[in-house]
């Protein structure tokens, strides 16, 4: 009896280890292909902005045809009026988000809907990508009606500042979700050309291999490759302190500047993103060598010349308007993150007794809120403490 138990045993690890998909095993439960007994997964994107569309589109091309997960994604979408239709029924119809990601076609397995609850209570993998002062709110919205052996991924760039420090939104996310596990993705990823399948690279933060690994075979596509690392920390906190650069490398784009200059904002910022890092998340293992992924250097480079904040940046210097006037200019209604992140960061070093140690940061804090005139930013450079050792 107990070799015939055995012969059955191998059979069946034989026949799992030729499938042709991978076979994941998180928290207990397995993740494995439709040649198993398991069901196939369901995912719900939480967010529909640019960026939320973006990958929209890489994850309903990635679903389809696959064993592991179901084809069918829902992504939930906050309802407003364009040109007197509902947003989600032109995305649901013509399958485009013709508000803030026009011109790029969605795959027709992608359903928006406009009920939160409705949209996260079948879900198995929750992705999360909204702005981060939204993030609190919507899990509580979420908590009492989606399934409590879920996992998430967080794409949202940013942290909240609490009494006891920085709080990372993957662990907000965590903490009002029944303890559920919360990985991130960053990385040199501007939506308009990743929504146009230019290569590009990403960086997902895991601490769980098994986790990382079928992630990753949800967000890969031919023009859009992720790496995995253990050091989700970093990753997180670089997708939001290189945003606050992002605005001072179109600071001094705005005051015509050249590359030069640009590539001294860029080295400082980075400079300041290390030290807050190692200064704030003591405690959390951080590691050099995740800089060197696509959520450190690669990003803080393609933000610094091509992202929305650099935008931020150029315009703060050629106009009088307030912020929340640009964005409603250049964004159609959404926010800058690197803004917020800078006051945020801001209040944290005033705490802290640091500000001098970061000027950087500061300056552009200040020049967003129009305390400091964006001349006077060369002079922060300039007199930076990297000059000073």
């Amino acid at each position: 009896m107990f070799g015939r138990r055995v012969s059955v045993l191998l059979g069946r690890v034989a026949s799992l280890a030729s499938s042709p998909e991978p076979i994941f095993c998180l928290q207990g439960r397995q993740w494995y292909s439709s040649q198993s007994n398991m069901a196939k997964k369901s995912v719900c994107i939480v967010g529909s902005g640019n960026w939320g569309s973006a990958i929209a589109k890489i994850i309903g091309n990635s679903v389809k045809n696959s064993s592991l997960f179901e084809e069918k994604v829902l992504m939930w979408m906050f309802e407003e009026q364009v040109d007197g239709r509902n947003l989600t029924e032109i995305v649901n119809t013509d399958h485009e988000n013709v508000k803030y990601l026009p011109g790029v076609k969605l795959p027709t397995n992608v359903v928006a809907i406009p009920d939160l609850t409705a949209a996260c209570k079948n879900a198995d993998i929750l992705v999360f990508v909204l702005p981060h002062q939204f993030v609190d709110k919507t899990c509580k919205t979420m908590e009492a009606h989606m399934k409590k052996d879920a996992v998430a991924i967080s794409l949202i760039k940013g942290f909240a500042i609490t009494d006891h420090g920085i709080k990372l939104i993957s662990e907000i996310i965590s903490e009002n979700l029944h303890k559920i596990p919360c990985a991130v993705m960053m990385g040199a990823n501007l939506a308009g050309e990743v929504a146009n399948e230019m290569f590009c690279e990403s960086t997902i933060g895991c601490k769980n291999e098994e986790m990382g690994q079928m992630l990753k075979t949800l967000f890969e596509a031919p023009y859009f490759r992720c790496t995995v690392v253990e050091d989700a920390c970093t990753v997180e906190c670089c997708g939001a302190l290189k945003n606050v650069v992002g605005i001072g490398a179109g600071i001094v784009d705005g005051m015509k500047y050249g590359d030069n200059t640009k590539a001294a904002v860029i080295r400082l910022g980075l400079m300041e993103m290390m030290k807050f890092i190692e200064v704030f998340m003591a405690g959390s293992q951080c590691k050099m060598e995740t800089f060197f992924e696509s959520c450190g250097i690669a990003d803080l480079v393609a933000t610094c010349h091509g992202g929305r904040n650099r935008m931020l940046g150029e315009a703060v210097v050629s106009s009088k308007k307030t912020i929340r006037e640009l964005e409603k200019e250049i964004l159609k209604g959404q926010s800058f993150q690197g803004p917020l992140v800078a006051k945020e960061i801001h209040d944290m070093l005033e705490k802290r007794d640091m500000l001098k140690r970061f000027p950087l940061f500061v300056a552009v804090h200040k020049i967003c809120k129009r305390e400091m005139d964006p001349s006077l930013f060369i002079d922060c450079l300039r007199d930076h403490p990297e000059h000073m050792e």
